[in-house]
Parts: C-alpha cells; sequence; structure tokens
C-alpha cells in the first residue's frame, strides 16, 4: 500500500475513529486504526465491535492495500508531523514508512486482512435530522443516563418515532430526560435503545448547523449515522424500554415560575458546601412569594430566597442538588415551570410547547436535619 494525504486530512480523520477505538480488547487488533486504499479512496476505520467509525479523506492512491497501525501511538505520530504532504508506504503486514518532509518514521503494522470491519447496513429504513437537533437532542438528555452495567438499559436512549415526531428520552432511576422533535417528514413508527456511548461519540463528531441534515438508518439490530464523508455503525441495546409515560403524573397541586438563571446560580452556590461529596439534600421552602433555599453540611450551611410566581400551596421539599444543576444547565429558557406534588413526589419541569420534559425524584428531606 502507498498513499500521499494532507497531515491535516489525516490527523481530522484519526481524531474521528479514534472515538470507537477501545482503549484494551481481548482481540488486540481492534486497538488499532485500520488504513484502507482501494478504488482511489481512502478510508481510515475505528471499531471496538459495539460502534464502529469510517471515514473517507482526501489524498492519492499509488497502491492499493490495508494496514492496521495502533491506535494510541499512530494518533499521537500524526499530530507531531511539521505541515505538509503525507505519505504512508508499506511493501508488506509487518512495517510501514511514514515520511513529511523531512521526517521519516518506520513503524510497526499488522495485516488489515485481520481486522474486523464495521457491518454493512442496507440503508432502507431511516429519519432525516439536522445536525443542530440531533446535538441538542443529546446534549439536553444524555447527562441522566446510568453509567452502571447492572442494567443496560439505563446506559441507552430510547429514541421514539411516531409520524413526524422523535422523542428521546432517558433515566437513571433519580430522574428523566425528555427531548421532543418534530421531524420535516412522517415516518413508519419504531422504538430503538441507543447506547449512551454511541450518542455521545456522534455528538462529538457533527457540527452544530441546523442547514446540514444527517441520515439515520435502522435495521433490528443495529443504527447508522450518515455523515456524508463518515459512517457511524452501533449495535442497538436489545429489550422494550420502561413505559415512560406512566412514570410522568399530568396532576400537580403547586406550580413555581422562576428565573432560570438566578435558580441555577443558586443552587450552583450551594454545591460549594458539598465537597465531600455526601448526599445532603437541598431544601426547597415554597412560600407565597418567594422559595428560601437551605443547604446544611458538615462544611456549612446556606439560605438564600428567590422570588417565583406561584400557584398552589406552601410545601417543603428536597433535592440532590446535582440532579437540578444538571438539569438547569442545558435548559436554555429564561424562565422555566416547575410542577410539584407532595414531598414525596416528582418534580417535573417542562415548557408549553412540550419541547422538553424533566422529572426529578425527591430525597427525604430528614437527612438535612
Amino acid at each position: 500500500m502507498k498513499i500521499s494525504c494532507k497531515k491535516a486530512d489525516l490527523a481530522k480523520g484519526v481524531q474521528i475513529v479514534s472515538k470507537a477505538v477501545p482503549a484494551k480488547s481481548s482481540i488486540k487488533i481492534q486497538e488499532c486504526i485500520l488504513i484502507e486504499a482501494k478504488g482511489g479512496t481512502i478510508h481510515l476505520t475505528g471499531n471496538d465491535l459495539e460502534l464502529g467509525i469510517r471515514t473517507e479523506i482526501s489524498g492519492t492512491v499509488v497502491q492499493e492495500g490495508a494496514i492496521a497501525v495502533e491506535a494510541k501511538f499512530f494518533s499521537e505520530l500524526v499530530r507531531k508531523l511539521p505541515e505538509g504532504e503525507v505519505v504512508i508506504d508499506t511493501e508488506d503486514d509487518v512495517q510501514a514508512t511514514v515520511k513529511c518532509k523531512k521526517v521519516k518514521f518506520d513503524i510497526a503494522v499488522k495485516s488489515g486482512d485481520e481486522y474486523s470491519r464495521i457491518p454493512a447496513i442496507e440503508k432502507k429504513e431511516s429519519i432525516i435530522l439536522s445536525e443542530f437537533d440531533l446535538k441538542e437532542a443529546v446534549r439536553q438528555t444524555i447527562f441522566s443516563i446510568s453509567d452502571s452495567e447492572s442494567n443496560k438499559m439505563m446506559t441507552g436512549e430510547l429514541f421514539e418515532i411516531s409520524k413526524n415526531k422523535l422523542r428521546v428520552a432517558s433515566l437513571d432511576g433519580h430522574r428523566i430526560s425528555i427531548r421532543n422533535l418534530t421531524l420535516d417528514e412522517e415516518y413508519e413508527e419504531r422504538k430503538v435503545i441507543v447506547p449512551g456511548k454511541t450518542l455521545t461519540e456522534i455528538a462529538k463528531i457533527i457540527g452544530n448547523d441546523p442547514d446540514i441534515d444527517i441520515e439515520i438508518y435502522f435495521t433490528k439490530d443495529h443504527i447508522l449515522f450518515d455523515l456524508d464523508e463518515t459512517v457511524a455503525v452501533s449495535r442497538l441495546i436489545d429489550g422494550d424500554y420502561f413505559d415512560i409515560n406512566r412514570m410522568i403524573s399530568g396532576d400537580y397541586e403547586i406550580k413555581l415560575e422562576v428565573n432560570k438563571k438566578e435558580l441555577q446560580e443558586c443552587i450552583d452556590r450551594a454545591t460549594l458546601l458539598l465537597k465531600d461529596k455526601t448526599n445532603h439534600p437541598i431544601l426547597m421552602d415554597i412560600g407565597e412569594k418567594d422559595v428560601e433555599f437551605k443547604v446544611k453540611t458538615g462544611v456549612g450551611s446556606m439560605n438564600e430566597r428567590l422570588e417565583i410566581t406561584k400557584e398552589g400551596k406552601e410545601m417543603v421539599i428536597g433535592f440532590n442538588p446535582r440532579y437540578l444543576l444538571d438539569m438547569l444547565r442545558v435548559i436554555d429558557e429564561e424562565k422555566i415551570s416547575l410542577y410539584l406534588t407532595n414531598p414525596k413526589a416528582p418534580c417535573v419541569v417542562k415548557d408549553e410547547k412540550k419541547s422538553y420534559l424533566y422529572l426529578v425524584l425527591p430525597v427525604n428531606i430528614s437527612k438535612a436535619a
């Protein structure tokens, strides 16, 4: 194999596919990046057997072939090369020469034949979504997936398609995040569970342009993101997702309207007292015209009042402040509405357009004593 390409293009391609390369794998060759030159095109691939990413880079194919190079080392090598034309040349499956201007490296490689390619997905059933909408939907929900492998479904997000609506939802046992999107067309109804890791990496790859579309294809076991020069294929999580509709009640006894920025800054200040990472709640003492926020830990205590517009009764309720902060950081509105029922029932935050909904379970306020 012999190829040449610009250092900048190679570096960008390596950065993209490295997101699917495992740090450690029982199949050592999967810790590599696959470089393929065929039919006049150059492709790079990373594949951890759950998520595979393949991208095309601009360049010249002098001789066709495929090699696998250790990902971490190759990424560092490319990053430290001077700007200019990079030539990668190999006469066998053991060693390759990398040249750029006056720099020359001879590096160990493996045969590309041993590398597990990403599965070929038939592009039949799909939806179209803009970069902006996909990136925002992930940003506004991904924080409430679980990092525990004990319940696999909680490590993923629900993509639920109904006509021209897409609902993206996540939960971790303490909170629920939902983002509702309107699609340009109507599609076949479908529910799939996409791994959180996949969505995190896809969000890093794509831009934020509302005018650039992404085609998302589905099969029984896989989801494919077609990002023009880049294709990402991921396994889906098998099983039926939780019935979120049953977890969310439309009834409430209190409605609060509050300035989002002021609320976020208040709770952020409260976390200064939580450096020991213990589960001390923040208390919300809801009065007639304001809410008093209270935190007491071994570090100290805090009291702060915020003005509100309220419908309903007075109440004291406690929450994990970090759960509230995670939610507030992804809401872009100036004012938000909180819906509450009693000290043991969830708090729901939603907008009138029903574009988002967040549910946070309260904690036992006796912990604040």
